[in-house]
């Protein structure tokens, strides 16, 4: 109980830090007065700033996740990690890359991920969590959805600036968003060492599924789906390498990518859970 009360409380907090931060950025780089406004570089305290709910959130799914001496989760601390990793990631890229502009959009985001396992609490325990070919698919699997949930992001502010500047509306977001050069070199890097990450993650659930699953590999619902977003992936890279694919088109497939990956795990896990009660 005091661990349950401990994740709950860190949790909580992360998500009003996340939730103030998130209304920071957005007062002082979307805020539209109808004026251009200059880019604004992130300043150190917001950096530091940023850092304390990351704590926090982490702090919360570490208690969560090894609480009991095993290995517990459900679909809330599954979206909760990917957030994390997330902003994470975000975190990090923003000290080698101009990242200016888009936290108004990832820090709400995380405020709703760290709110979920408040909302959601049950949580299962996973078995066969010591093993060494579970440990690998998990970590690869949680690192490809970390870096795909900041592709899909940066897709996502990259339609934003596109949209605009057709719109020749150069004042608000675009003034103060990374370049859409920049954005669109950020996401094929990211895109091409989420896809490593999500290749090693099917090829250990099949290597290794007897050890993680305890039974023999089943083509279900969950990895149809997960194969199906590994092809859509793969068929983007191909695409960006043997003919240069870039602007609406990318940001589509990887949109595509992102949901099937969304729905492979978290998806069906909240229908189990939430929905069916299992």
């Amino acid at each position: 109980m005091p661990g349950i009360l401990l994740h709950l409380s860190l949790h909580i907090a992360a998500a009003v830090s996340y939730a103030g931060l998130g209304y920071h950025f957005w007062h002082t780089r979307w805020n539209d007065t109808g004026k251009p406004l200059a880019p604004l570089p992130m300043q150190p305290w917001e950096r530091c700033a940023i850092a304390v709910p990351l704590f926090l959130q982490g702090s919360g799914l570490y208690v969560a996740l090894f609480s009991g001496g095993g290995l517990r989760f459900s679909f809330s601390l599954a979206a909760s990690l990917m957030l994390w990793l997330a902003v994470l990631i975000h975190w990090l890229e923003s000290f080698r890359s101009r990242m200016d502009g888009t936290q108004p959009m990832v820090l709400p985001l995380a405020a709703l991920s760290a709110a979920l396992p408040v909302v959601f609490p049950q949580t299962h325990e996973i078995a066969h969590a010591q093993a060494v070919g579970f440990r690998i698919h998990f970590l690869a699997a949680m690192l490809a959805y970390g870096l795909f949930t900041v592709s899909a992001l940066n897709a996502v502010f990259m339609g934003i600036i596109e949209h605009k500047l057709h719109r020749r509306i150069l004042t608000g977001q675009p003034a103060s968003l990374p370049s859409i050069l920049s954005m669109e070199t950020l996401l094929f890097r990211i895109i091409g060492i989420a896809f490593l990450l999500l290749t090693l993650t099917l090829i250990s659930g099949l290597a290794f599924s007897e050890q993680i699953f305890g039974k023999a590999f089943v083509f279900d619902h969950k990895i149809s789906f997960a194969f199906a977003s590994w092809i859509i992936f793969a068929a983007l890279l191909f695409g960006r390498y043997k003919h240069g694919w870039r602007g609406r088109v990318a940001l589509r497939w990887t949109l595509a990518g992102f949901f099937l990956l969304i729905v492979a795990y978290i998806g069906s896990r909240f229908v189990l859970e939430v929905l069916l009660g299992r």
